[in-house]
């Protein structure tokens, strides 16, 4: 995994990602400096001890002078190199080892070295850098050099050794955990943006080529002749579309031009547009009414009530709505037959949009979504419910034998917006 990346946020198409360990490296930048404060104190309160401070000095002139000016190493992992963290380590175990040739005492007393806990920083950039197994090495590393300046380790050079050994390579393996969780969700959150481009290409698909290849069917097969041998070839293709359609690998409707049957299949994309008062085309921060894209389905068999102010909704969400209206509509001319007659219903409010979508046709019989499901036609599982559920609606479906059908498409405001 590229370091400094991971996380996401997804829209459709495209993810995006953000560092979870990015947190991890600015508090090591402010450890570093912290502890260089903090090395340069305990030596200016305590020179008087040191048997050659001169040397003492210089060491520590040296650790402010790199962790000031390697302060961007430390930025992110891109930048933290191999070659860096090898410097770095080294001008901890010089520290550790000079400590008793600059202090005698250091060498049979449990005092502090030169770079006192700025070392720790050393390691625990191993560990965010290469996970637990570089920490481990590194923490190794100073812990010989500890034991080996000491001379006669105490028991409190053990623990603070033993502690510093355990706690770099805990670090290290939180890191390696958490870039493995980053893959994870960037790999989820891809299938999911990949899944929703799927279903909405099926959605495509299902309202133009496969209707179309339907009535090439029906026509073909109406003249007989060659247009029947052209409609069985028609069919066909259908069938094998509609068999990847519902296997996944695609996913589906379109609205009707007008109500009458038979009519041809257009997109929701050729629905009319609203222009804005300087006649420039509609952009996707501007509103869009509802009733203009409906207009069009209306016909001798379609009625459409609305009401008498504009309901407007996002571009997204108004193509996709009118869509799902498109395709309620198609289902009746198939299967309700050429003189049924459709009622769509508007209504606005504060907090959604609602239109329903009421027919005369004979109903649907128990059982036959799920059949016509399992046989590939999605119309209604991904034209009209998979845009509903898009735009965080719901899609509700009322039939009754011999009663008709009531389809009612649900938009929340606030969903929608999003």
């Amino acid at each position: 995994m590229t370091p400094g990346v991971g996380g996401h946020v997804a829209r459709r198409g495209d993810v995006v990602r953000m560092s979870v360990e990015q947190p991890l490296w600015r508090a090591l930048t402010a450890y570093r400096l912290l502890t260089m404060v903090y090395a340069v104190l305990i030596f200016a309160f305590g020179r008087d001890k040191f048997e050659r401070p001169w040397l003492a000095a210089g060491f520590l002139a040296l650790l402010v002078v790199w962790t000031v000016v390697t302060l961007p190493k430390v930025a992110n992992a891109v930048s933290c190199t191999k070659r860096f963290l090898g410097v770095d380590l080294t001008i901890a175990l010089v520290g550790i080892l000079l400590t008793p040739v600059v202090d005698v005492q250091a060498r049979y007393m449990d005092g502090p070295t030169l770079p006192t806990i700025w070392t720790a920083g050393s390691v625990l950039a191993f560990a965010v850098k290469g996970g637990w197994r570089w920490a481990a090495f590194a923490s190794s590393l100073v812990a010989v050099a500890n034991l080996v300046g000491r001379g006669t380790p105490s028991r409190d050079t053990l623990h603070n050794v033993l502690l510093v050994w355990v706690a770099s390579i805990a670090i290290g393996y939180i890191v390696e955990v958490a870039r493995a969780s980053e893959r994870t969700l960037a790999r989820a959150l891809e299938i999911e943006a990949a899944t929703r481009e799927r279903e909405r290409l099926a959605r495509d698909i299902h309202d133009s080529v496969l209707q179309v290849l339907a009535m090439v069917q029906r026509r073909g097969t109406a003249l007989g002749g060659e247009a029947a041998e052209l409609g069985r070839m028609a069919g066909e293709q259908e069938i094998a579309l509609r068999t990847l359609v519902s296997s996944g690998l695609v996913p589906t409707s379109r609205t009707s031009r007008d109500g009458s049957p038979g009519a041809v299949v257009g997109t929701a994309d050729d629905a009319p547009s609203l222009e804005g008062e300087d006649g420039d085309a509609p952009d996707e921060d501007r509103r869009w009414d509802l009733r203009t894209l409906l207009a069009p389905l209306s016909g001798s068999a379609v009625t459409l009530a609305e009401p008498g102010a504009p309901v407007l909704l996002p571009p997204a969400a108004a193509r996709e709505l009118t869509a799902a209206v498109g395709a309620a509509l198609d289902n009746v001319r198939k299967h309700a037959g050429d003189g049924a007659r459709s009622w769509i219903l508007v209504e606005d409010s504060p907090d959604e949009v609602i239109v329903t979508v009421r027919d005369d046709g004979p109903g649907i019989p128990e059982g036959r979504l799920a059949q016509a499901e399992g046989e590939g036609r999605l119309g209604v599982a991904l034209s009209i419910r998979g845009r509903l559920r898009e735009l965080g609606g719901t899609a509700e479906l009322i039939s009754v034998p011999g009663q008709g059908t009531e389809v009612e498409l649900k938009v929340p405001r606030g969903k929608a917006e999003r």
